[in-house]
């Protein structure tokens, strides 16, 4: 019997350096970014880390003077320095962005497909 583990669809990981900016209520954190795939995004944990419970966490990140790349996200894991966070919403500009970031890294329009085709179907 195949191992279900083994068998579960991951996303490809896109190393990035950049500053994102985290914004909840009245906090506001500017943090650097370690990675981010389709799913969601992982960065250092900033300095006063606090978030407060059912409070939207959005997530900005600068692509270029006017490309921004803007989701709703919510915290998956935290450990002593890094936040692994996946995203909740985004809108279809955002997406796009996405989408053409991670197929100029992932160097595949047929990986970056299979992707999108785990996320709309997973």
């Amino acid at each position: 019997m195949p191992d279900q583990s083994r068998e579960r669809r991951r996303f490809q990981r896109i190393p990035f350096d950049a500053d994102i900016e985290l914004l909840q209520g009245l906090q506001r954190w500017t943090v650097k970014l370690h990675d981010l795939s389709l799913k969601g995004l992982l960065v250092n944990r900033p300095a006063g880390w606090e978030t407060q419970a059912n409070t939207a966490i959005h997530a900005s990140l600068q692509l270029g003077p006017n490309v921004e790349v803007l989701m709703t996200v919510a915290l998956a894991h935290e450990n002593d320095d890094m936040l692994g966070f996946y995203c909740r919403e985004i809108d279809l500009d955002s997406i796009t962005h996405l989408r053409r970031l991670i197929e100029l890294n992932l160097g595949s329009s047929d990986l970056l497909e299979r992707e999108l085709s785990a996320l709309v179907h997973g």
